[in-house]
């Protein structure tokens, strides 16, 4: 196949129709959707001269389909999960299904029997091309620095044994890839035997495998097996941190094998895996077919980006490896932030089932008032305490994860309670607060991982060319008066963003006269705030004196209409700013937003010294857009990352607010004046 129909993963033609005989086809509805997507449809029965058999691997039912197969003469196909799976391995109650199959004509990857479609591929694909090395290369490093594996259950926080030890990789006792690696239970003793004698007084530690830690299949190694020197290690830690301390590595045919071999290992392979024979490892049982010689970055291009079938779940299409670690990404950071459950305190009562939504998906949330009883009871169940920013009672010092909305948040505002599509959590402060330091400068001052920089410049060219902004509202363009045209937004003057980080000029009176002061002979337009145009929040001013300062005042407008329509932006911490610097505009700030401080924008008031760093817009744009905040895909209900909301926001699907928001947004406008009940 060519090196663009793998990329794209897709099928071959004519090969369109799948029958298999195995319940578990039928019942995993990602699968199907995975199958489906990559032109195939399973159907019942007997298959025709142009059907093929599908197959799970070398599994115990697959002996029926090869039954069929070789009986009726037609072609079969073995299906794998890829090397990204999920968060819990397979077998585990709720994993899922997986985010990439290999879909395989010839064989599978773990039976050295005969070449598989990857051993082809590694065989005979050029490997040659620059562009796919780089992105394997960039690859290797963003898994690493994800700490992103097969199975993801294991807790990135957990040490690993002090680094110097020699690892012994245990697997399940009975795996297909054990018996068609030409390996067997005494190929795991005489490996630990080899290990022991080629390290004489090294520290041999054996790596229990994630099922047998989870208690679903015994392993090949127990307490019978340590001594002074030997011990098991069951503890979830992170395979990249245990790969990171080890000396020497030995395996069978375990996949974290691989995952040495892209650590930088040369490790000792008993079996006959995909990676073995290919110049990286060294191996006591050689497959003599296999005599190319590999980079990491060419067998990872194969292993990775080429061989593999790609999904994406939010969308319910195939998708590009990169993609695929994008959402595997979102999903297991949502998972290490909600394991161990939250306690939810000041959150309002319309926006709690956004809030289990979002936090709930591994224990629901539970909500305690005041925030003193709800910080004790999170210090005596072990979960972490989540407090809507700004809702921290004065002298609170519990430790404390601020919520927030995030800069990508909806069709709507929230004052008109349109649940978001993406929250903040930090805890150090909030973006708003310039008073005290929060997770969104750290994240700015440090650079992206790899392919980050890549990642937000598309990200940037997706919101330019769809007009995505955090609430998008529709709204008239006027007609604007020719010159150089300056836009100053207008904000709610009690907005914490105002209190804490708008310095001398707080009110949009004083921003407009400043803004005139400095520019008499410019166009300058004021747009209003919709919360205060719909008289929910403070920060009118009477339109006589705002056209003593402005040229034109914009009701209703289009903000990102308005943005390309003008010169440059003038704000007060407002999150046009922001906006406008999306989109190429010069932007002046008189406060101190989280995207001022940085040499992205004319600073005319007091910023924090502790904002050194010069990055990109690029880099800005990874912090707060892709790294800082959480998604929620509207559609699904999992974790998702920036793209799938950016592409619901600009193309729907989009669900309407069920009839209870509705109408209380309804009835706070009848009680504008008694915004606490909502705010």
């Amino acid at each position: 196949m060519s090196r663009e129909r793998q990329d794209k993963a897709a099928p071959e033609p004519g090969s369109g129709r799948l029958f298999p005989y195995a319940a578990g086809f039928l019942w995993q509805p990602q699968l199907r959707a995975m199958l489906r997507a990559a032109g195939y449809r399973l159907h019942l029965g007997l298959p025709g001269p142009e059907d093929r058999v599908a197959v799970w691997g070398r599994s115990p039912y697959a002996a029926r389909g090869e039954a069929v197969a070789a009986k009726r003469n037609v072609g079969l196909v073995r299906l794998e999960d890829a090397f990204l799976r999920s968060i819990h391995p397979g077998r585990v109650s709720g994993a899922g299904g997986p985010l990439g199959l290999l879909i395989d004509p010839f064989g599978v990857h773990f039976d050295a029997a005969q070449p598989s479609l990857l051993e082809r591929m590694l065989a005979r694909e050029p490997l040659d091309d620059t562009a796919l090395l780089d992105r394997a290369r960039d690859g290797i490093a963003r898994l690493k620095a994800l700490d992103l594996s097969k199975y993801n259950d294991f807790d990135e926080k957990l040490a690993p044994p002090a680094p110097g030890y020699v690892l012994v990789i245990d697997q399940t006792a009975g795996d297909a890839s054990i018996l068609h690696g030409r390996a067997s239970a005494a190929t795991f003793r005489e490996m630990l035997a080899v290990a022991q004698i080629e390290n004489p007084g090294a520290r041999i530690v054996i790596k229990t495998h994630p099922e047998t830690r989870a208690g679903l299949r015994p392993g090949h190694y127990g307490p019978a097996n340590e001594d002074a020197r030997t011990v098991l290690l069951s503890d979830p830690v992170s395979p990249w941190a245990l790969l990171e301390g080890a000396i020497a590595v030995y395996t069978v045919s375990s996949l974290m094998g691989y995952e040495a071999i892209l650590a930088g290992h040369k490790p000792r392979v008993f079996g006959q895996p995909f990676y073995a024979g290919w110049g990286l490892t060294q191996d006591e049982n050689p497959v003599a077919r296999r005599q190319r010689r590999l980079t990491r970055a060419q067998i990872f291009a194969v292993s990775h980006i080429l061989a593999p079938t790609w999904f994406d779940p939010c969308r319910g299409r195939l998708c590009r490896f990169e993609e695929a670690v994008d959402q595997l990404e979102a999903e297991v950071r949502a998972f290490r932030a909600d394991r161990a459950g939250h306690v939810a305190t000041g959150m309002r009562l319309w926006k709690r089932r956004p809030l289990q939504q979002f936090f709930g998906r591994e224990k629901p949330l539970r909500f305690a008032e005041p925030p003193e009883q709800a910080a004790a009871a999170a210090q005596a169940s072990g979960r972490s305490l989540l407090i809507w920013a700004g809702k921290e009672p004065p002298g609170f010092a519990a430790p404390a994860l601020r919520v927030e909305d995030g800069f990508l948040r909806s069709k709507g505002l929230g004052a008109d309670l349109v649940p978001p599509l993406s929250l903040v959590t930090d805890a150090q402060g909030i973006y708003f607060d310039p008073t005290r330091p929060s997770d969104l400068e750290d994240l700015i001052s440090r650079p992206p991982p790899p392919g980050g920089v890549a990642r937000a410049a598309r990200l940037i060219a997706a919101l330019r060319k769809s007009g995505v902004s955090k609430y998008n509202l529709d709204g008239n363009t006027p007609d604007l008066p020719a010159g150089h045209r300056i836009l100053v937004p207008g904000q709610v003057e009690d907005d914490a963003s105002i209190r804490l980080g708008a310095g001398e000029i707080c009110t949009n009176l004083a921003l407009l006269m400043r803004v005139r002061a400095a520019n008499p002979a410019a166009i300058v337009l004021f747009k209003p705030h919709p919360d205060v145009e719909a008289g929910l929040r403070p920060g009118a001013i009477p339109e006589a004196e705002a056209l003593r300062f402005a040229n034109q005042i914009l009701h209703k407008s289009n903000p990102m209409a308005l943005i390309a329509a003008v010169d440059e932006v003038w704000t007060m911490t407002s999150l046009l700013g922001f906006e406008a610097l999306l989109r190429g505009k010069n932007v002046t700030v008189t406060g101190a937003p989280f995207y001022a401080g940085w040499g992205l924008t004319r600073d005319l008031g007091a910023v924090p010294d502790r904002r050194k760093a010069r990055p990109s817009l690029e880099e800005l744009v990874h912090a707060a857009l892709i790294a800082y905040p959480r998604y929620l895909d509207p559609v699904t209900r999992r974790p998702c990352p920036p793209e799938v909301v950016l592409d619901r926001l600009a193309h729907g699907p989009l669900p309407r607010p069920g009839p209870l928001n509705r109408s209380l947004a309804k009835l706070q406008g009848l009680f504008a004046g008694a915004a606490f009940l909502w705010r």
